[in-house]
């Protein structure tokens, strides 16, 4: 019986500049998850589930987040494109899904900047009460725009500082946490101990439902980690660094978060009603501050501060870029106007940069003017969307996996290989749907259904399917049999 080998697809892409190192990637890949999830609304989650709950809700997320990084990867590593896996949902599952899926991430993180814009207002209302908040939205607005418009480095640089400054946080935060605990650093405090999970109704608080309760916050605080699956186009060497960089997601989960919730939840109990302040108009509370604040740092929230500010850029900049690689990738897919698949003479889609800023700026506005409604609906819509798009990889890596191996493709010419298939991408599945579903599961439970506020929590969704289904009506798409998948640029050696 001969076997079929395969080498990794050629860069469809290569107009794209590929300048990004691998360190630019690792840094990208560890510091895309790190932002105000962790900074602020970490806090909550123990809230609200206890620190055991919180603790669990993070690590099954985190083992959600690390099946999903190891199929990107599998996909990445094969087809570094910028398109990532609305490419791949397009020629894995079906044309008119992968295009609902582009235009769902490109909207996903234009409005994350507008959401990001008012926030920086409210950061920097903490050092300059008396200047309007729109001055800064605007200012920042356009230094991220800039990061954007010059080129590929730009953008990998301020990102690669932006990560490196929000890991140190962490590391010395954990650092200073665990000798609260230990006794070494005391200020007032007695042996903390495990005392703080054996109080009241701790560890576990509201029980199974409310661990899932608190998913949909745990869960944001993950989103950014797809996009080196975006960046891939552009690294210099995709089919080496991807797979270093998705070796990382586990180790980053295990540190970053876990040790984290873990040295929070020791330290204050989940019914101090600090945590549940979890605006970032309250950062003198952020539960980092309160941390730093019980290890003697008179001055924890300025430091925050900055670090939550550096945050809400670094999500701006990844979002300024993410959006507009996918906006050119649907127009070099003609599923977008032709113009945005132009580049600079530096390899940068200006007007598909252009166009996603302007949008950006004026989502921002309609947070500013009226009575909000329409921003409202924006902030929810956007929440969701990030699932939309993990859902996509699960389904786009089973059905490539599965057609990959029914053409007669030999899986050991992968320049990575899932070995959690088909067992990572189903448990990411099930459980994306659990989350989404499970976060609001009330509402259908209720003697009168209120569907407008169905539709306020779930409108990202319907977008999503009218998107896919229009699409797949006026193109008369069909979902791709296994066997007549796309594996382009194959060698068949017998």
């Amino acid at each position: 019986m001969s076997k079929k080998l395969i080498k990794p697809a050629e860069n469809t892409t290569t107009i794209l500049r590929q300048e990004l190192k691998s360190s630019h990637l690792i840094m990208i890949a560890i510091g895309g998850s790190i932002g105000t999830g962790l900074f602020i609304a970490s806090g909550a989650t123990i809230a609200q589930a206890g620190p055991g709950g919180a603790l669990v809700s993070y690590v099954i997320v985190g083992l959600m987040v690390y099946f999903l990084m190891t199929s990107l990867g599998e996909l990445a590593a094969y087809l570094p494109i910028s398109g990532s896996f609305a490419t791949y949902g397009s020629r894995y599952v079906d044309d008119g899904f992968g295009f609902a899926l582009g235009w769902n991430y490109w909207y996903n993180w234009a409005i994350t900047i507008a959401v990001d814009l008012v926030a920086v207002q409210l950061i920097m209302e903490y050092w300059f009460p008396k200047i309007d908040g729109w001055v800064w939205s605007t200012i920042f607005l356009i230094i991220i725009f800039i990061f954007n418009y010059i080129s590929i480095k730009g953008f990998a640089e301020a990102e690669y500082w932006f990560s490196l400054i929000k890991i140190i946080t962490v590391i010395i935060f954990i650092i200073i946490g665990l000798l609260l605990i230990i006794g070494s650093i005391n200020h007032g405090l007695e042996n903390i101990g495990w005392h703080n999970w054996k109080i009241g109704e701790a560890p576990f608080v509201g029980g199974l439902s409310s661990i899932i309760g608190v998913s949909m916050i745990v869960g944001f605080s993950f989103q950014g980690t797809e996009l080196i699956g975006v960046v891939a186009a552009e690294s210099k060497d995709p089919y080496s660094s991807i797979p270093k960089a998705v070796r990382q997601v586990f180790w980053r989960i295990l540190l970053f978060y876990v040790l984290s919730i873990l040295v929070i939840s020791l330290i204050i109990p989940y019914w101090d009603p600090r945590l549940l302040c979890n605006n970032i108009r309250d950062i003198n509370i952020s539960p980092f501050a309160l941390v730093f604040k019980n290890a003697g740092l008179v001055s924890a929230a300025n430091i925050m501060n900055i670090v939550i500010l550096i945050a809400v850029l670094s999500s701006c900049n990844s979002g300024m870029y993410a959006s507009t690689r996918m906006l050119y990738n649907l127009a070099k897919e003609g599923k977008a106007p032709k113009i945005f698949s132009r580049l600079s003479s530096s390899g940068v889609p200006r007007y598909a940069l252009f166009v996603t800023a302007t949008v950006a700026g004026f989502c921002f506005l309609s947070s500013i003017f009226g009575n909000q409604v329409i921003y409202l609906w924006l902030l929810n819509t956007s929440g969701i969307t990030g699932f939309i798009a993990w859902l996509g990889i699960a389904i786009s890596h089973y059905r490539f996996r599965k057609g990959y191996i029914l053409n007669g493709y030999d899986l050991n010419h992968l320049p990575y290989l899932s070995v959690y298939f088909p067992i990572g991408p189903i448990f990411a599945f099930i459980f994306c749907l659990v989350i989404i579903f499970g976060q609001n599961y009330q509402l259908f439970l209720e003697d009168q259904i209120d569907w407008y506020d169905i539709m306020t929590h779930y409108f990202g969704i319907f977008i999503f399917l009218i998107i896919w289904f229009c699409y797949k009506i006026i193109k008369k798409t069909h979902f791709i049999n296994y066997r007549n998948m796309n594996f382009s640029n194959c060698d068949k050696n017998k």
